[in-house]
């Protein structure tokens, strides 16, 4: 029998929320059988990822399937339907994302004989895999994107992410069938799906308010590393196995590499080749057949995106700012004057709690699998009011990594200076005063060791840190309490133990002598794709957004490594030095230089308030026991420490409720 191609006809409409960007699934029998069905099922489920179109391909003597939900932005034609068959019919695709230098491919794919039906990049993925082979095309692909791809002659699947992570793909055995796809709902699909929760994944969220790939909340559901692919043989679909995942493109060597070979040019040529490299990626990620505009929070990062695309345009770029009426979460008003300047087309919303706190029923869809950075909510609110008005949105995401501009790059070492002269021996001992009083007391004696921190917003919580650091005397230890929130998960979790990760296992870590490089390496692998790129993909694809990320260009990110740290960080306290000195070249200094703000909302406050009732009844004591995932104890006693005003639990309790939200969804 032959491969059948359909658009879906028969399918339900979607009764979740309007949520949207592309979604793939697929899925593999070791009995040959039909899955089609399964397949047209797991894509019901996440149709709302892409409500423009539906597609479902099948093999059915090889019992596998494809399926597809389209937002379309390149390429609004039917030609750009997909699942995709290559002009000689040997490979399928499904995918989802954006290869932003498609053109160029397909003018050099072109050169050499090859025709092409319509405009999309799936077609130019797929011609480039027929040219050159699945490997050297992803070396010559710019772009962010989840694809499954399928070899019609060699019966074999291969599944592959984008070098930084910014699009999920998870993947797994179901019993007798291989299922993947963008979403986790998806696998519910299959009725032999267990769903059992993995406590070892439970726990790393405990530690890092996310689960960091290659783990998912489920047993039976791994996450696909960034720059990674893991390819199914017909004789492993056969034998059930899982493949371990083939890195094809590897941060740790280019940081070996910048380091063997950095840039020597002087630092006003490393600022012009910044300048002409991120409007490169900015200029291919305004390449759209819908309207398209820019988050604007005031900040650096947010604000070289806005300048620069104004500068690639013609007419005022469409800008988007989310404010808030308290003034220390507040940065609305430091992004019009930015706007202003520019000259862009800005949009701003106030909101107000009410606004805010509707958001959280939300989350548990919205994110798939537990997920607790409660940046989530303005991130989600500003994608919510930039939908309104473009399909696109570009984003500053990735500069803090790159270019030195968290805090903790520089806080920790100053402090060490700071300490250094305090004898080892009576270290821990400081460390134990320091954590006699809460940190509401220390806010208010700050004067007394005012000398001790640079200046901070929140100096009870920095003098903690400090007992960390007292406590290790390593950088790197105290940095991994640094980024950690429940320092013990297992004492929290029933039967949890943590596995092993990428921010644990120091072995697969570069050489790198200097701790601020370490610790910039280990956000770009861990931090940014598990965390933040999380937040931006689900956050903007619940509203039918597409989001891109300049920064995260490829090239970008290696020459940025390229740099020696001095063109990063200043002094003690100043980072992303050649970002500033780009932005000066589009702004007046005065717009953006000050103190670094972060994007959250006031969640302490609000458990003790608006949301105490919804957060004390998700941590009632005998529902935890009832349930059996955590021990109710040391939950309750930092509820009750929060509630007193003493201590500010927030982040750890939104991991735990996050948690329960999720469970009851």
């Amino acid at each position: 029998m032959e491969p059948r191609d359909s658009v879906g006809r028969g399918m339900v409409p979607s009764t979740e929320p309007s949520h949207a960007m592309c979604g793939i699934a697929g899925a593999i029998s070791r009995e040959a059988r039909d899955v089609r069905a399964l397949v047209s099922d797991m894509i019901r489920r996440i149709r709302y990822r892409g409500p423009d179109d539906t597609g479902i391909w099948s093999d059915e003597p090889a019992g596998m399937a494809f399926g597809h939900a389209r937002l379309s932005i390149h390429d609004l034609s039917p030609a750009g339907h997909q699942p995709m068959v290559s002009s000689s019919g040997r490979y399928v695709a499904t995918y989802n994302g954006e290869i932003y230098n498609f053109v160029e491919l397909r003018d050099e794919l072109q050169s050499y004989g090859r025709m092409f039906r319509g405009r999309s990049d799936t077609e130019v993925l797929l011609e480039a895999v027929e040219h050159w082979g699945f490997e050297a095309s992803l070396a010559r692909l710019n772009g962010m994107f989840a694809c499954a791809l399928w070899d019609r002659q060699a019966r074999a699947l291969v599944l592959v992410r984008d070098r930084l992570g910014e699009k999920p793909l998870y993947y797994g055995w179901v019993g007798n069938v291989l299922m993947f796809a963008s979403e986790l709902k998806a696998f519910k699909a299959c009725p032999r799906f267990g769903a059992g929760v993995d406590r070892q994944a439970l726990s790393l969220l405990l530690r890092h308010n996310c689960i960091p790939a290659p783990y998912s909340i489920y047993r039976d559901v791994a996450k696909l590393p960034p720059a990674s692919y893991v390819w199914f043989s017909a004789a492993e679909v056969a034998s059930g196995r899982l493949p371990r995942p083939v890195c094809y493109w590897s941060l740790s060597k280019q940081v070996e590499e910048g380091i063997v070979t950095p840039f020597t040019g002087s630092e006003e040529e490393a600022v012009d080749v910044l300048d002409q490299l991120l409007r490169r990626a900015i200029r291919l990620r305004m390449a759209s057949d819908v309207p398209l505009g820019a988050f604007l929070s005031g900040g650096i990062d947010s604000s070289t995106v806005a300048a620069l695309m104004q500068a690639e345009s013609a007419t005022p770029v469409r800008t988007f700012t989310i404010g808030f009426h308290e003034a220390e979460y507040n940065e609305a008003v430091f992004a019009k004057q930015v706007a202003g300047h520019l000259q862009t087309d800005h949009t701003e919303l106030y909101v107000t709690p009410e606004q805010a706190l509707a958001v959280i029923p939300r989350l548990a869809v919205l994110y798939d699998e537990p997920f607790a950075d409660s940046s989530q909510i303005p991130t989600f609110l500003v994608s919510q009011m930039a939908r309104r008005h473009v399909t696109v949105a570009l984003s500053g995401d990735g500069g803090d990594e790159l270019f030195g501009g968290y805090n903790r790059y520089f806080w920790g070492r100053t402090v060490m200076r700071r300490i250094g002269w305090i004898p080892s021996s009576l270290r821990p001992l400081v460390a134990r005063s320091i954590r006699q009083l809460p940190p509401s007391v220390w806010n208010k004696l700050f004067n007394v060791c005012g000398r001790l921190l640079p200046s901070v917003r929140v100096p009870g919580e920095k003098l903690y840190k400090v007992a960390d650091l007292l406590d290790h005397g390593d950088l790197d230890d105290a940095y991994f309490e640094f980024i950690s929130h429940w320092k013990n998960p297992h004492e929290v979790v029933v039967g949890g133990k943590e596995p092993p990760t990428l921010l644990s296992d120091r072995s697969a870590w570069p050489k790198l002598r200097d701790f601020m490089t370490r610790m910039m390496f280990l956000d770009t692998v861990t931090y940014l794709p598990d965390d933040l790129l999380v937040k931006v993909d689900r956050a903007s694809m619940a509203v039918a957004l597409e989001a891109r990320i300049p920064f995260l260009d490829h090239q970008i990110v290696e020459f940025a490594w390229r740099l020696p740290l001095s063109m990063k960080i200043r002094r003690h306290d100043q980072g992303k030095w050649i970002l500033r000195r780009l932005l000066a070249r589009y702004a007046p200094v005065h717009l953006f230089e000050r103190p670094k703000m972060g994007f959250g909302v006031p969640l302490g406050s609000w458990l003790r308030g608006p949301l105490r009732e919804w957060a004390e009844a998700l941590l009632d004591e005998h529902r935890l026991r009832r349930e059996g995932f955590f021990h109710p104890d040391p939950i309750r006693r930092k509820w009750a420490e929060h509630l007193s005003g003493m201590v500010d639990w927030q982040y750890h309790l939104w991991d735990v409720l996050m948690f329960q939200l999720w469970l009851e969804s």
